[in-house]
């Protein structure tokens, strides 16, 4: 794929029109976790110096094409000033006449925040005549925010087809680790792929066996492949009825040679609750009344010389029951390794999901990754293959 960089726009003087992820928790009208809005700043920042006029696009909650002023984007100004470093002003539409005046008004060296893009019922629905209307707001288009690429918004895809479009500073970064990761990778190639369905990872899974040569799969999928199997799981969660499905990933993974990593022993329990009383037991030995809750020892010692002699790794999903001490070992013994032989040049690690992000962060790896994503969705829909509409939009504007 190709697509333009702030570094192929012309900006001095000009109003860019910039669509961000600035959906961030508020509590009492004050932003309580500002790490969306710090990561859009180095964008921010390279227009402003460049000349340039940001004017801020954004959605936050899901108001549904309706006026709720409890979705309003206003109470976000003071974490953006702070972050910015500069004057940041509100217009309380995000099209029409009173948004169009806000922006000619805007002055070099200030920020324009619109309001709620989905207070208008048009955004999700793609409509022209909102594309327009937020094309007339800029002369440059530039889209940072990678977590909204999934969807054809009139604010992600509509409008980027009207004006010259490019990829922030975020965007920018998150592309290039994607594309490092499954476009073209240096191999061999691992997926580390856990959560508790499979049925809501089957397209992600079919990709994948397509595309790497080592598919470690973790967490309740992997009981559910045991099951495929053959094996007993006593109590453990278990789609059971996705058996088939699951034996017929099993079965496209050895026609294309990628190897799948499926648990070969367990840590199992009689209760999920952290600290409960727990045992090793090989997979075919699962006590009928017991838990199977995270991955063994032998388990990690195998992915880990997986990792040995791995490239290449996209993880999306922990191995176990990581939010319940003692279940988050075989996790976190993972991640360190694999952020160890980051730091040593050896692998380049990418990976993204909200569980992923937090167990990441609760082993002290996520920081010591190449690239982690918090784009949730889109990233899943990435790696399983599909177009983004707001990434296509932006190839089509070169």
């Amino acid at each position: 794929m190709s697509w333009k960089t702030l570094d192929d726009m012309a900006l001095r003087g000009r109003r860019v029109l910039l669509r961000v992820d600035i959906n961030v928790p508020v509590q009492d009208g004050r932003v309580t976790d500002a790490t969306r809005i710090e990561r859009i700043a180095p964008t921010v920042q390279d227009i402003l110096d460049r000349g340039g006029r940001p004017i801020l696009l954004a959605h936050f909650d899901r108001p549904r094409g309706r006026r709720v002023p409890e979705m309003s984007l206003e109470p976000l100004v003071p974490a953006l000033q702070a972050a910015f470093g500069c004057p940041v002003r509100f217009a309380p539409e995000c099209a029409g006449p009173a948004a169009e005046a806000a922006a000619e008004a805007l002055s070099g060296g200030e920020v324009l925040l619109l309001e709620n893009t989905r207070f208008e019922p048009g955004e999700e629905a793609n409509d022209p005549e909102l594309a327009r209307g937020f094309a007339r707001l800029g002369e440059v288009y530039c889209n940072d925010a990678f977590s909204a690429a999934h969807r054809a918004h009139a604010s992600t895809e509509g409008v980027a087809r009207l004006l010259p479009a490019c990829a922030g500073r975020l965007m920018q970064a998150e592309l290039g680790a994607l594309e490092r990761a499954l476009g073209d990778p240096d191999r061999p190639v691992m997926a580390v792929v856990g959560g508790s369905k499979v049925s809501t990872k089957l397209e992600l899974l079919r990709n994948l066996v397509e595309q790497v040569d080592m598919l470690v799969i973790g967490g309740g999928m992997a009981n559910t492949f045991l099951y495929a199997a053959g094996f007993d799981v006593g109590r453990s969660l278990a789609e059971r009825e996705m058996a088939e499905s699951a034996r017929a990933i099993a079965a496209r993974a050895a026609e294309t040679g990628c190897e799948i990593l499926l648990p070969r022993d367990v840590v199992v329990a009689r209760a999920l609750a952290a600290g409960a009383a727990s045992e090793v037991c090989r997979v075919e030995d699962c006590p009928d009344d017991a838990m199977i809750l995270d991955a063994g020892p032998d388990s990690v010692a195998h992915i880990l010389q997986g990792l040995e002699r791995t490239r290449t790794l996209i993880w999306n999903g922990p191995l176990g029951a990581f939010e319940y001490p003692p279940f988050d070992a075989a996790t976190s013994a993972c991640a360190r390794r694999a952020a160890e032989l980051t730091e040593l040049d050896r692998l380049v690690s990418v990976a993204g999901g909200g569980d992923t992000v937090a167990a990441l962060n609760q082993a002290g790896a996520a920081e010591r990754f190449s690239y982690v994503s918090t784009a949730g969705g889109a990233f899943l829909e990435w790696i399983e293959g599909k177009p983004l509409p707001g990434v296509a939009a932006l190839c089509a504007a070169e």
